[in-house]
């Protein structure tokens, strides 16, 4: 038998968290992005940045991408 000492699990508020957050009409959504801080990563985006930087269409690809970037960001 559990003994209860009074205080509400994570497990609880966790759940109750998740409820109040349904009744606003939200749902739960689970992505899964690449791992930037793997060494994999590391290796396969300079190697994809090579092969921007080597590409005939570079100056193109970049203007393109200065056009579409907000200035603002840091």
């Amino acid at each position: 038998m559990a003994v209860s000492s009074g205080k509400t699990s994570s497990a609880a508020k966790v759940r109750a968290h998740r409820e109040r957050l349904r009744a606003q009409g939200l749902r739960p959504l689970q992505i899964w992005v690449p791992d930037t801080r793997s060494a994999r990563f590391a290796r396969q985006a300079h190697c994809q940045s090579l092969a921007v930087a080597r590409s005939p269409h570079e100056a193109r690809d970049q203007d393109f991408i200065d056009a579409v970037s907000d200035p603002g960001d840091p």
